[in-house]
């Protein structure tokens, strides 16, 4: 048995800030990070040499790993309080907006590129709201610090370098099978090596921090359900990754760099939105440990593609009788995977509103090329549900009023792209659970949405454990 007074499960964003602020803080508390994918330094994805999914086993290297699932995605920090989840309804919007400036200050320490995109051109700005607005939309014009994905390895192994110099004790490979209850309160986990199904350890814990990441929602979502962890069925997001020429976005990309839009279309009026916007960025493929294959999007701080990325979403809340979001999204994803034979799907956007598939002869001769080479042109309309697919196409429609063109025949849409925000855990704004010693962060929670806000999550996790 290996006793800590502080067990962190997954060593996404969440995890690695909550142990860093400790130590920052003079901590001298025993420390342990369980993690089932490998260090950062060790995370490489075969497709830069392959150009096709090999499809890892037993985890992705995109998704799985030290510094999480979104570290190797786009690489940006969002530097506003208004984006990245509901923590600030929960510890309010200005102590939010302070540590998010906290907390991109030791990302700075640690290597960030100094520059923020988006700041600096407001007459532009109020130019580019004004058709957003003119279009129903909302714009968010947040603040981004653009690590870049190749940059942000660099940057989190030099974390990971950190922490293990100041004691914390990583276990690469390993997953958590369980947490350990005994009268209501959380005194340890089960870890289980990925190499070696009976290679189990229980690691014993005062306080048991978990930070699975968007990746591991829906297990959380199990173990909430096992334990009577308090928690309600969240919101899912489904929708497609969009890529146009960068010429159509040149205007945005060099105001704004990202364009965070809202809208709430007709006739269904769900909240649509866009994020992850990769300008010269490249499409992604991610393989979840169930197989299933999502897209997403990367954006390199020197390799530039002739187009620009970003998703598209569809925010879906379910009422009773009906509480498996999570498992309802996976549904869908399976669906378009198998019409893809286990890639990701593409379609022009001519195609879907003539009703037809598209076909890879079409693909070679359009002005966009896929920068993911091996999607498969096909029909995402057999697979994506009538409800998001036409607040899709009514957004679209919406943004080309605020991008001229983004609505062409020849833009590209991938599928499926899915979010997994669900199950949302009930906590009191220091984060205790109804579970003594048990806390749950970042993304997996269904407080945080992406790199920054789950890093502020850490942050304050990290001063309270101190």
């Amino acid at each position: 048995m290996n006793n800590y007074d502080v067990v962190i499960i997954g060593a996404g964003p969440a995890g690695i800030f909550t142990a860093l602020e400790m130590i920052r803080n003079g901590s001298k508390k025993k420390i342990a990070i369980v993690e089932k994918g490998r260090p950062v330094e060790k995370r490489s994805c075969p497709k830069t040499k392959t150009k096709v999914c090999m499809n890892c086993k037993p985890y992705c290297h995109i998704t799985t790993g030290f510094s999480g699932a979104g570290a190797f995605s786009d690489g940006k920090l969002s530097l506003s309080y208004e984006v990245g989840g509901d923590l600030p309804e929960l510890i309010g919007e200005d102590f939010a907006q302070e540590i998010i400036e906290y907390t991109d200050s030791i990302y700075l320490e640690f290597g960030a590129d100094s520059k923020v995109e988006g700041i600096g051109q407001e007459e532009k700005v109020k130019d580019i709201r004004k058709r957003a607005i003119q279009a129903g939309l909302k714009l968010v014009d947040c603040p981004i610090r653009h690590l870049g994905t190749e940059k942000a390895q660099e940057i989190y192994y030099s974390i990971e370098k950190y922490l293990i110099q100041n004691g914390v004790d990583i276990y690469f490979g390993y997953a958590c099978k369980d947490v350990v209850i005994e009268s209501g309160k959380c005194i340890g986990a089960i870890i289980e090596s990925a190499a070696k199904h009976d290679d189990l350890k229980t690691l014993v814990g005062k306080h048991i921090v978990v930070a699975t990441g968007r990746k591991g929602a829906d297990w959380l979502e199990k173990l909430c359900e096992e334990h009577n962890i308090v928690h309600q069925p969240g919101t899912v997001d489904i929708g497609v990754r969009v890529e146009v020429r960068n010429e159509i976005m040149e205007d945005v990309n060099n105001v704004l760099y990202e364009s965070k839009l809202i809208g709430y279309p007709q006739p269904f009026k769900n909240k649509v939105r866009t994020f992850c916007q990769n300008p010269g960025g490249f499409v992604s493929q991610e393989n979840y440990d169930n197989d299933l294959a999502v897209v997403n999007g990367h954006s390199y701080k020197e390799l530039k593609s002739n187009n620009t990325n970003l998703a598209i979403l569809c925010s879906h809340n379910f009422t009773e009788p009906f509480n498996q979001p999570i498992e309802y999204a996976k549904k869908v994803g399976e669906l378009t995977n198998m019409l893809g034979n286990g890639h990701i799907l593409v379609q022009r956007y001519g195609d879907i509103l003539s009703g037809k598939r598209t076909w890879q002869k079409e693909l070679t001769r359009s002005n966009v090329k896929p920068s993911l080479p091996d999607a498969i042109a096909g029909d995402i309309t057999a697979a994506m549900p009538y409800r998001a697919m036409i607040n899709i196409i009514n957004f679209i429609q919406a943004v080309d009023h605020v991008v001229p063109g983004f609505a062409g025949d020849e833009t590209l849409l991938y599928s499926p792209e899915l979010k997994f925000y669900s199950n949302r855990v009930k906590m009191t704004k220091d984060f205790i659970t109804n579970i003594d010693g048990l806390y749950c962060l970042g993304d997996s929670s269904g407080w945080t949405r992406g790199l920054m806000m789950a890093s502020v999550m850490g942050v304050l996790m990290g001063r309270k454990l101190v």
